[in-house]
């Protein structure tokens, strides 16, 4: 399994032109196909008299799951290119969108090729790359006495706290990233009256 990958930490953009045409390319972080849809929903509303909006995306930790679309253009000429970009940079849960805006001229499949390598490129020089690391959800419930032994384990090992309710019971949901997944349950061993409740792996 894939302990850390590359991502983008927020959107960021490129733009490029050539004989007119116009490649304005938008890069952004995500982590499934709703959040991909979303933003080629918004791109197509915000860019309705675009000609064309070529795509490309990579998701998951093994960068396994992708896709390339021209939209129109010729087979291989928008979104093979924006791919290898995102293949490049290696970067996994990124969606570039490359919209262009049609200048009157032809440029040829092997312009074509170089104008939407170019825009990806550019959108994803100006963004910034992290390393992220897949994280296990913790539900942690537990008893005021045992107040302290959590929060050291959260101190100690640095988890993200997702939420945290303190009523009769206390709950708090954390992200244990998987290369603590062993320790983290190590520690849970000395605090026996804490119940754990496991869910799913998630890509942050």
């Amino acid at each position: 399994m894939v302990v850390c990958y590359r991502t983008l930490s927020l959107e960021s953009q490129g733009i490029y032109q050539e004989k007119g045409s116009k490649f304005e390319a938008y890069a952004f972080p995500v982590e499934n196909l709703e959040q991909i849809q979303q933003r080629l929903d918004q791109l197509r509303q915000t860019h309705y008299k675009a000609r064309h909006h070529c795509y490309a995306y990579v998701i998951g930790p093994e960068a396994k799951d992708f896709r390339a679309f021209d939209d129109g253009e010729p087979r291989h000429s928008a979104g093979g290119p924006i791919l290898g970009q995102i293949r490049s940079f290696d970067l996994t849960n990124v969606l570039i969108v490359v919209v262009r805006y049609f200048g009157g001229t032809k440029l040829g499949i092997s312009g074509l090729v170089s104008a939407y390598r170019e825009a990806a490129k550019q959108a994803l020089e100006a963004g910034k790359i992290v390393e992220k690391e897949p994280s296990q959800s913790w539900v942690l419930t537990f008893d005021y006495p045992d107040m302290n032994g959590v929060m050291h384990l959260v101190k100690e090992l640095k988890l993200k706290v997702l939420r945290q309710h303190f009523e009769e019971r206390c709950e708090m949901m954390l992200m244990v990233p998987l290369s603590k997944l062993d320790l983290a349950e190590n520690r849970l061993e000395h605090l026996s009256k804490v119940e754990l409740t496991k869910l799913g792996i998630r890509n942050y």
